[in-house]
Formats: C-alpha cells, sequence, structure tokens
C-alpha cells in the first residue's frame, strides 16, 4: 500500500484570536491527529504535504511525524472553504497495520454496454462510494466495476462487485450500484392543423351567441331573441 511521509507540528495559541488566519497565511492547516487509544492532539500541516496526500487518493496511509515520533493514519475528513475552496482544516484517525478498519471507498466505472448503442440507454450511477471493512495494508484507494456485461434487464448490485482479496462488502449487497435506464420519449405536441380541427370542433358557447358576424349582421341566435 502507498505511503505518504509528512510532518507535523503541535498547534499553539488555540482559542486565541487570529491563531487561526496567522495559520493559513503561513500556508499551513489546522488539523487534528485522534484515535488508538491516545488523547487527540492539535496540530498543524502544510498545504503543500495536505495536497500531496488527497492527490494520492483516499485512503492513502499517512505517516504523521511530531516532535520526533511517527505515527501511521488516515485522511478522515478535509474541510474546504466554501467560496475559495482551499483546505481549511483536516483530521487524521490514527491506525494500526494489524487492525481492520470499516471505511468508505469510491466506485469508479469502467466499460461500454451494447445496450447504450442499441436502445439509446443511459448510465445511471446510483452509488458511488461502497463501504468495505479490511486491514489497513490492504485498503483499496477505489473499486473498479466493469459494466460491460451489465443491459437494461439487468443492473449491478453491491453483492456483484467483486472485491480484492482480504476486502469484505459492508454495504447491503441488494444495493443498487448502476443500472440503464431508457430514456422516455416526449410526447409531440399537436400540428397547427389539428389544433384548428379541435376549435372549429368545440360547440358554440353561450356567450359567443348573438354577436356580430364579420359582414357586421347578427347571428342567428341574436335574431332569434328579437322576435
Amino acid at each position: 500500500m502507498e505511503k505518504v511521509s509528512i510532518a507535523a507540528t503541535a498547534r499553539e495559541g488555540i482559542g486565541v484570536k487570529g491563531a487561526l488566519s496567522k495559520i493559513r497565511a503561513e500556508k499551513n492547516i489546522p488539523a487534528v491527529l485522534y484515535g488508538g487509544h491516545k488523547d487527540p492532539v492539535s496540530v498543524t500541516v502544510s498545504v503543500k504535504d495536505l495536497d500531496k496526500i488527497v492527490k494520492a487518493g483516499k485512503n492513502t496511509l499517512v505517516e504523521v511525524t511530531l516532535n520526533g515520533t511517527a505515527e501511521l493514519a488516515l485522511v478522515k475528513e478535509v474541510q474546504y472553504h466554501p467560496v475559495t475552496d482551499l483546505p481549511i482544516h483536516a483530521d487524521f484517525q490514527r491506525v494500526s497495520m494489524n487492525d481492520k478498519m470499516d471505511v468508505v471507498v469510491p466506485v469508479r466505472l469502467e466499460g461500454t454496454c451494447a445496450d447504450i448503442a442499441q436502445y439509446g440507454a443511459i448510465i445511471e450511477h446510483i452509488m458511488r462510494e461502497i463501504e468495505v471493512r479490511a486491514l489497513v495494508s490492504a485498503i483499496p484507494h477505489e473499486i473498479v466495476v466493469d459494466i460491460t456485461p451489465m443491459t437494461i434487464n439487468k443492473g449491478i448490485l453491491a453483492g456483484d462487485i467483486k472485491l480484492p482479496k482480504g476486502v469484505e462488502l459492508m454495504t447491503d449487497p441488494q444495493a443498487p450500484v448502476v443500472h440503464l435506464a431508457i430514456p422516455k420519449e416526449e410526447e409531440a405536441a399537436p400540428a397547427p392543423a389539428a389544433a384548428a380541427d379541435a376549435t372549429a370542433a368545440q360547440p358554440e358557447s353561450s356567450s359567443t351567441k348573438g354577436k356580430k358576424d364579420e359582414e357586421g349582421n347578427l347571428t342567428k341566435g341574436a335574431d332569434a331573441a328579437k322576435k
């Protein structure tokens, strides 16, 4: 399993006004290292190191060195600024190579279904992540699903996915992951001629009786009213 090594610094000035802004101005990110039957520690890591971890992929094993001591961890969450989309905080969970963990893994589709070209079917990727259990060393970055054999009559369920050795599915096996859908044809609008015929076929309403025709003469209904 790929491992990324980074250095962390114990964070000082917690709760002091402006401390977090100063950390981010120095291109560092406030973070917390927790778990492993130890007390959580507030730290800072560089934006460059965090970017390196993110690019390595989800569930990348991270070796965090703090005060000369190295610990293994996984990034559990990275928070981003809603406007700038820059990272503003990260959570690291301590892990052991001998322990199994339940983690969420992205699902990536590959291949082409024959029914897409034949019937104009559309791929509906319902579940983009599945939960699995594995030793830390066996946790995959992603699960690749081949959709080539899929048809409009048979999609792929979570239980149909072939997992790497040592990886156990925790998601409901009957949960749908991907299927094909046939787009509904839009109802055609009535042609102008048909619309005109429909209007002509409508019975004369009481509000039109007694009105003048195009020549300015009273209609039969009006004549009858005068008698």
